[in-house]
């Protein structure tokens, strides 16, 4: 009868270990990005350039009206506006979603359509790698709805 306590205990211990464990990883998953606010690095007709982020995480360039989000070994430019009406979107570090404030529609930090008014995902610039830069082309803006197969691909390797 002992034996089948102390097995219970082990399982027990297994259990609260998976689970401290699950919870941890959640947590992470989960956690705020820092957002920062900049500016490009090097201006040249409609294409920018940035320093690609060191870790996961958010710049918002008002300037140029874009965000630039590193997020899961991925970097996005994002139009800082709301597909929906145009509103300029906010990070909402507690829930860790991007958000319009004028009808609340949500968005993940790789610019998913969550909930709310709009129809579609964040839209997302075409982008490409330059050594340890990302370039932004402003003339070519994708709408998930319109472009799907460009708007899955406008991301570069972190």
């Amino acid at each position: 009868m002992r034996s089948d306590h102390c097995e219970d205990c082990v399982l027990s211990e297994r259990r609260a270990f998976l689970r401290e464990v699950t919870a941890w990883l959640a947590a992470a998953a989960l956690a705020p990005l820092p957002i920062r606010f900049g500016r490009a690095t090097l201006i040249r007709g409609s294409d920018l350039t940035y320093p690609i982020p060191a870790a996961d995480g958010a710049t918002i360039d008002h300037d140029n009206q874009l965000i630039l989000v590193r997020f899961q070994g991925k970097a996005y430019a994002f139009n800082l506006s709301c597909p929906h009406q145009n509103t300029a979107l906010r990070w909402h570090p507690e829930d860790g979603q991007f958000q319009c404030p004028k009808h609340h529609s949500r968005y993940t930090p790789d610019g998913v359509f969550i909930s709310g008014r709009a129809t579609r995902s964040m839209d997302r610039f075409a982008v490409k790698r330059d050594g340890a830069n990302i370039l932004v082309d402003l003339d070519r803006l994708f709408r998930q709805d319109q472009d799907a197969a460009d708007w899955n691909t406008a991301f570069v390797t972190t």
